[in-house]
This record gives structure tokens, sequence and C-alpha cells, in this order.
């Protein structure tokens, strides 16, 4: 079996590639060949009406988000872990919301802001009002797409709503409750073949993002079954091989925040011994042994 790990044409993060080689190092440990390749090279491409490949793949640990390459390699027989569905709904935070719901997952209520295409649109009061009527105050204006917490504010007010609505409003956004229980925390569960492996605690005493890129700190911990469950319904529902589902405590209830196709699991082995890379590996070369 032949594959690739592939990452951004333009990664930047330390993490992101100890991350790819990490899944490369436990992907040779159980037989299965794969590079590390960054997205640029043009894989794929349309010839002749039909995708197709540059070489020939079997399968491909794919932990960029960018949907065209992800379809294309489908559509010429390679298999994806996260698929590309899968990684579609996670990277686009609203859709990830309409996906879970209905499905017995707990969320923060949630408001979907409308698409602006015009640059000179002004937002009206009555907007901002209703805003601030259905979730009350303080609230989370939240960019539809970004990682490591950018893209995320905190308005405690109408006037900080209004400001934030403005900056947001050519980009899709989303307005969402706050749950304030433990501010600067949540738990980041570890799922792996629709099982929950690792849970990190991820606390930031300076900023009311959790994320360790906004200096949040990791430290391993143990969590209700409910929790437990919440993270691996989240898996099942968006079709997830691997994933880390961000989980806010509010008094005790398992509140989903976040689910991260490409969650960086770097922190999560150090703090709590487990080898992520290794159970996803597993993960995947089990699935292509059953094909």
């Amino acid at each position: 079996m032949r594959g690739i790990v592939l990452v951004n044409a333009y990664i930047r993060a330390e993490g992101a590639f100890r991350q790819a080689e990490r899944m490369c190092e436990e992907l040779a440990a159980r037989g299965l060949e794969a590079r590390i390749e960054r997205n640029g090279g043009f894989l794929c491409s349309i010839e002749g009406g039909e995708a197709v490949l540059s070489e020939p793949l079997d399968f491909c640990v794919y932990l960029d988000k960018d949907k065209y390459l992800s379809r294309m390699l489908e559509k010429c027989g390679v298999r994806l872990f996260n698929s590309a569905r899968a990684v579609e709904l996670c990277d686009d935070k609203m859709l990830t919301y309409i996906a879970l719901a209905g499905g017995g997952v707990r969320m923060p209520d949630t408001l979907a802001a409308p698409l602006c295409y015009y640059e000179d649109a002004a937002l009206s009061p009555q907007y901002i009002q209703g805003i601030g009527q259905r979730l009350g105050y303080p609230l989370i204006v939240k960019k539809s797409f970004g990682s490591w917490g950018m893209g995320i504010e905190l308005v405690e007010n109408e006037e900080q709503l209004a400001a934030a609505a403005e900056a947001f409003r050519m980009e899709p956004h989303l307005y969402q409750k706050y749950i304030s229980a433990h501010r600067g925390e949540d738990y980041r569960v570890i799922v792996v073949g629709g099982r929950a492996i690792a849970v990190m605690k991820r606390k930031n005493s300076g900023d009311f993002r959790s994320n360790i890129e906004c200096g949040g700190k990791g430290s391993p911990a143990e969590v209700p079954p409910s929790f437990i469950r919440q993270a691996e319904r989240c898996a099942e529902i968006l079709g997830l091989d691997y994933c880390g589902v961000d989980i806010l405590d509010d008094n005790g209830t398992p509140v989903v925040c976040e689910v991260n196709s490409n969650a960086f699991f770097n922190e999560a082995e150090r703090v709590t011994g487990v080898n992520v890379a290794g159970a996803f590996a597993a993960h995947i070369a089990a699935a292509l042994h059953k094909k």
C-alpha cells in the first residue's frame, strides 16, 4: 500500500509538520509506505473530461482543508482519512452545527449570519438588537472558517456586537450563546475509529479561548461518560476517522463547542502519554486491509 500524508501548501506551524512526521513514522511501523506531500504539486487534474492522478496512490492522510483536491482524490479512487465530506463539514463551523443538530448532541444556541455581498451595505439596529435578545450578553461572534482560536470574539454589549458584526460582515460567520461556567477552559477529546482514546483539559488563564495556540495549557483529564458519548456521537454523525472534539463543561453538562477533523495531537500525546498517531495509523491499516 502506497500513500501520502498531505499538508497545506503554505504550512508554517511547526506542530502541523511534526504531526505529519508522526503519522509517517507510525504508518511505516505498520508496513504502510507514506511520505509527506505539500498541497500545490497538482496531484490531481481534470484532463480530457476526467479526473486524473499524477501518480498511483492507495490512500491519503488528509491534513489539509482544500475541498477541491480531496474531492478529486476520492474521484480517482484514493481512500482519504478523513473523507472529503467530513473535512468540509468540520471546516465550516456552521455546517458542523447543522449536521449535528437533531443528533442528540448538546451545543450552544447558534444563529447563522446572513451572507453579505455589498461593501456599502449597512447593518440595521433591529438586526443587532435581535441577536442580543436571542442569545443574551456576553455572546460569541465567530467566523465560520478559522483555526487555532482565530476569528472568534467575545462581546459584552450591543456596542461591541455591532462593531464585531460590521468587522465580520463580508465573511461567513455566526453568533453563539456564551457558556460561562468555566471561562477559558474546555476538554479536547480525541476520537479514532469511533472511539475516544485520549482526553486533555485545556486551560487559559489569560483568555476566554482555551486553544493551545492562544496560550492555553494542556493537562491529562478524566471526564464523565456523558462527555465521551458526546464526542463519539459527533464523530459518528460527521463520519470522521479521526477528530478532536472540544467540549465545554456547563455545570456537569457536556456542551460541544467545535469538532476538528485535523486536530493537533502533539500536546495530547505529550500530556496524556497516549500514542494518538499510532492509534490513527492502526485504524488506517485496518480500514485499508478490509478493502
